[in-house]
């Protein structure tokens, strides 16, 4: 098994931290696992992206030039990031912030009403653990209680106050995804 994800947005919307997450649960798992972040030259605003590969074999580069999944949190990361994806691979977007229409007949689309689904939980700032959770959920291959399990350790100490938002948040994308695509 090996499966090379993108995941891309504006710095600030947590793509550092959803890439670091889901790379520690899958080592946390058993998988060989690299973690390889992008910034753009802003802080916040600007572009960040970063590539996660897990697999059971060894892992040669971290590099991925033909990803099987592309997570993308808004309309240029998904723009940039799009015809890299595997024929039939998948793509989770967040269709609040993008409301053109994605052209890929080719690849699996998962809309996600990411900002609103993180609302109706209190804060729209976890939309990253929303769209992670939904992708949780389709591929399977690494629990979504080794992420909720994986929170302590990568959050930072100063926001421990926020993994019990972050676990609701993953539930919210899974419940979502489910909800829509069983």
């Amino acid at each position: 098994m090996r499966e090379e994800i993108i995941m891309a947005g504006f710095g600030g919307q947590g793509i550092m931290l959803m890439g670091k997450l889901l790379a520690f649960a899958g080592m946390k798992e058993g998988y060989e696992v690299s973690w390889l972040p992008s910034y753009g030259p802003e802080m916040r605003g600007g572009t960040a992206n970063c590539t996660v590969i897990i697999s059971t074999e060894k892992i040669a580069s971290p590099l991925s030039y033909r990803p099987d999944t592309l997570i993308a949190m808004n309309y240029p990361s998904l723009h940039k990031f799009l015809s890299r994806v595997k024929k039939n691979g998948s793509i989770y977007y967040n269709s609040s912030l993008i409301q053109n229409k994605v052209d890929a007949e080719d690849k699996n689309l998962n809309e996600i009403p990411v900002n609103e689904l993180a609302a109706d939980i209190g804060n729209d700032k976890v939309g990253n653990m929303v769209i992670l959770g939904s992708y949780l959920a389709k591929r399977r291959f690494i629990s979504l209680d080794a992420v909720k399990e994986s929170l302590k350790e990568i959050i930072s100490e100063k926001w421990q106050d926020l993994i019990e938002l972050n676990k609701r948040a993953l539930e919210k994308g899974a419940e979502y995804i489910n909800k829509i695509r069983p």
